[in-house]
């Protein structure tokens, strides 16, 4: 009966280890998106007309993304599928538009900043009490928070101008941290796969 019962626990390794090699073949193409990411955040930190395009592109793509994603949902949903239809359709849209007017889309994103950092501090602060009873560290995203509700209050009132560095470099830093996350990843598929191989 023992025997029985480690037998589908066996497949199911060798099932995780074989897609663990499989997926170890790929560990490259972490490393080239983490190098990209690096260069895209240089460029953007370099503060010249450049920088907003392509800020501007890179919200561009993000929606495109977006809206792809909302029509693979509302081909699995049953209920409320043309909501999803709606927004995937109107997300590409957009994503299109941003790509092919980069610095429109990035002076739309700066004057609207303020409002951004507002919305997402306020999930981050919900998101904090609502993991509370399962996370010790969930005063880190209270704190987080409330600073970028502060954040938020602060850059509704500066001028476009500020709040278009302080998209930049809000911009410039995520793709730093986004490109050195890939390029750590790349390798910790890579000895996953290695680890996979041995086994």
């Amino acid at each position: 009966m023992e025997a029985h019962a480690n037998v589908p626990m066996n497949m199911e390794a060798a099932d995780a280890s074989q897609v663990a090699g499989q997926l170890a073949k790929w560990w490259w193409v972490w490393l080239v998106a983490g190098i990209l990411w690096l260069a895209i955040g240089f460029v953007v930190l370099q503060f010249r007309q450049g920088s907003a395009a392509t800020v501007g592109l890179i919200i561009g793509v993000v929606v495109l993304v977006a809206g792809v994603q909302e029509l693979v949902i509302a081909s699995v949903v049953t209920s409320w599928r043309w909501l999803w239809i709606t927004f995937g359709v109107l997300f590409i849209l957009s994503g299109i538009y941003c790509i092919f007017n980069p610095l429109s889309a990035f002076i739309s994103v700066a004057a609207t900043l303020g409002f951004i950092f507002l919305l997402v501090g306020v999930f981050w602060t919900i998101q904090a009490f609502i993991s509370k009873p399962a996370n010790d560290l969930w005063w880190l995203s209270l704190i987080a928070g409330i600073m970028m509700i502060g954040l938020g209050f602060w850059v509704e009132g500066q001028l476009l101008v500020t709040q278009a560095y302080t998209l930049l470099v809000f911009a410039g830093v995520w793709a730093l941290l986004h490109g050195i996350s890939d390029i750590i990843r790349a390798f910790q598929v890579k000895q996953l796969g290695a680890v996979a191989a041995a086994a």
